[in-house]
């Protein structure tokens, strides 16, 4: 006989509730767990694989699909080819110049490039430096999550002034960047980012962690309210 039945304890709706909470729970804690690897994954696919497939499409001949992905990315990077990497050609980066000859004059912004000299990637060569290290250091984080400190922000201000320096000069026309340098400065500001947020985020989740881990097993005992 159920002595201490609560009301409304077995309806549907409530019962619902109680699955999706433990849904949400366990999916809280699976992210918890495993958000090093999430996150570097999403990062190196969204910024590091996708960016070198639409080249990859162009050259298999699925032009479409590949101009869906050079869409996408172009509210996120200024795709400058002077600037971009080219795969399959004879060389990865060109100048303004060797692009004009290739085009046959004056090259569009965005012009991704031809059969001749290859096809570029959908980010520049900055981002793709930033992003490939963020993805390389949050893998490389894993083993050392327990006792790496947060950079301090001095620090992060003094890695990040280099890109700082390396565009801006470029933007204003005191100097034109070298791919060297983008992907120099752009791997110091993808580290620095690394080293300054992921310390903090596993702080974070590790409470995040422990709480889910105790809702769970909590949720799992049997129950004594009805005997």
């Amino acid at each position: 006989m159920m002595e201490n039945a609560r009301p409304g304890l077995d309806r549907p709706d409530t019962l619902w509730m109680q699955r999706i909470t433990r849904w949400l729970t366990r999916f809280v804690h699976f992210f918890s767990v495993h958000w090093i690897w999430i996150i570097s994954g999403a990062i190196g696919g969204f910024y590091v694989v996708l960016p070198m497939l639409a080249p990859w499409l162009m050259v298999r001949g699925h032009d479409s699909w590949a101009n869906i992905l050079y869409m996408i990315y172009r509210p996120l990077c200024h795709q400058l080819p002077e600037r971009s990497f080219f795969l399959f050609g004879p060389q990865y980066v060109y100048t303004l110049e060797e692009l004009s000859q290739a085009a046959g004059g004056l090259v569009p912004n965005r012009w991704v490039g031809n059969a001749e000299i290859g096809y570029k990637t959908t980010v520049c060569q900055r981002d793709l430096a930033i992003y490939g290290v963020m993805t390389l250091a949050g893998l490389l984080f894993w083993p050392v999550r327990r006792t790496l400190k947060p950079l301090p922000v001095r620090w992060f201000v003094a890695m990040l002034a280099p890109m700082a320096v390396d565009g801006g000069g470029q933007l204003i026309g005191l100097w034109t960047s070298t791919p060297w340098s983008r992907l120099i400065t752009g791997g110091l500001f993808g580290l620095a980012a690394v080293l300054l947020a992921f310390p903090y985020l596993e702080r974070g989740l590790r409470t995040v962690r422990a709480d889910a881990a105790t809702v769970l097993a909590e949720a799992s005992a049997p129950s004594t309210e009805a005997r």
